[in-house]
Order: structure tokens, then C-alpha cells, then sequence
């Protein structure tokens, strides 16, 4: 159902170096690239996720409550990636372990401009 999901930066070079490097452990790459547009997929039938420079010209701010979910297939691949976030600059909302019942296992970060992202995967 989702094809892709935007997020606001205010230093696209920055921030693409942060998802060149976090997104690659999940096998994504960038299939689009403008100068103030650039977007991941793992696959052309996978969803996306891009960074944009805001269209109006303003700076880009963070949605309260806005949280971008990544999946992958198990909690070492959602410690090591919550890891790597924090290395590439990201911050800690969380630290990956179960939440609630029913085998849901995330970890918590926003990105170098303050974007809200878990990496998630279900027991």
C-alpha cells in the first residue's frame, strides 16, 4: 500500500550519507536522485523512502508524532542497525528489545536532522 515515504532535511548531502550507509544493510540503494530529492528501494515492487529539500523554500522541521518504521527480518539485524544509526550520527529514542506482546522487537532513533524512524521485525 505505501509506495514511499518523504522526509524533510536541511542538508541533503549530510543526510544522504546517513541513509547511504543505514539503508544499505537492508540491501537498498537510490533509484531517484535530484538535487534536492534523493530516494531508497530495495526493489522496484519494495516501498521507498526519500529526502527532500522542503518545495517552499522554508526549513525543513520534524512532524510530531511522525515515525517512519523499517522492517527487516530479525533483532540482530534491528540491534545492528539501531547501532549503526547511532554511529552515523542518529540519536537513541529506544533501545531495541520487545515491546508489548505478539513478538514485536524495535529500536528507536531520529536521524541527523531529527526524523523519528524505528527498525522493527516480528518474532
Amino acid at each position: 500500500m505505501i509506495g514511499y515515504v518523504t522526509l524533510g532535511t536541511n542538508d541533503i548531502d549530510r543526510a544522504a550519507q546517513f541513509y547511504d550507509a543505514l539503508l544499505a544493510d537492508m540491501g537498498a540503494a537510490r533509484f531517484m536522485e535530484f538535487e534536492t530529492f534523493i530516494a531508497w528501494t530495495a526493489g522496484p515492487d519494495k516501498p521507498g523512502l526519500a529526502l527532500t529539500r522542503p518545495f517552499d523554500g522554508n526549513p525543513a522541521t520534524v512532524g510530531n508524532g511522525v515515525m517512519v518504521a523499517l522492517i527487516v527480518d530479525s533483532r540482530d539485524k534491528v540491534d545492528a542497525m539501531h547501532a549503526k544509526a547511532l554511529s552515523l550520527g542518529g540519536k537513541d529514542e529506544g533501545a531495541p528489545g520487545p515491546r508489548g506482546d505478539g513478538g514485536f522487537y524495535a529500536g528507536y532513533f531520529r536521524d541527523p536532522d531529527g526524523n523519528k524512524l524505528n527498525v522493527f521485525c516480528m518474532d
